[in-house]
């Protein structure tokens, strides 16, 4: 199963978007699914407000970093993420909370953020 599909998987069966992304990726970071909860938890969601960064997307930056990432290679993943979730990073406006238009459902936030972090670092 793709990392991306897992980590859909994952975020519907109690986990948040953030929570969802690192867990498919524990073999890469090497860290508890525990550790993984804790860190995670408040990241969902936008950092629990709608009002920030997309949790699948700091996910993807955690796990980024974790397996020799840089800062350029932390541009490219935004750009990428943004590019394929319809053209932003932030939370609020993924979900079309202030204009009624949905940009990016929370299922393919994960999966796009999962996708995208495999483009730099594998599968």
């Amino acid at each position: 199963m793709e990392r991306g599909e897992k980590a859909v998987e994952l975020k519907h069966n109690g986990n948040n978007c953030c929570q969802a992304v690192l867990m498919a990726y524990a073999d890469r970071i090497d860290i508890s699914e525990q550790q993984i909860k804790r860190i995670g938890a408040t990241f969902g969601a936008g950092m629990g407000c709608f009002e920030s960064t997309c949790g699948s997307l700091c996910a993807a930056q955690m796990v980024l970093g974790m397996t020799g990432g840089n800062i350029r290679s932390a541009k490219l993943l935004v750009e990428g993420f943004r590019t394929r979730a319809g053209g932003s990073t932030i939370c609020r406006e993924l979900k079309g909370l202030e204009t009624g238009r949905m940009l990016c459902s929370c299922d393919d936030c994960v999966r796009y953020a999962s996708e995208c972090l495999d483009n730099l670092i594998g599968r």
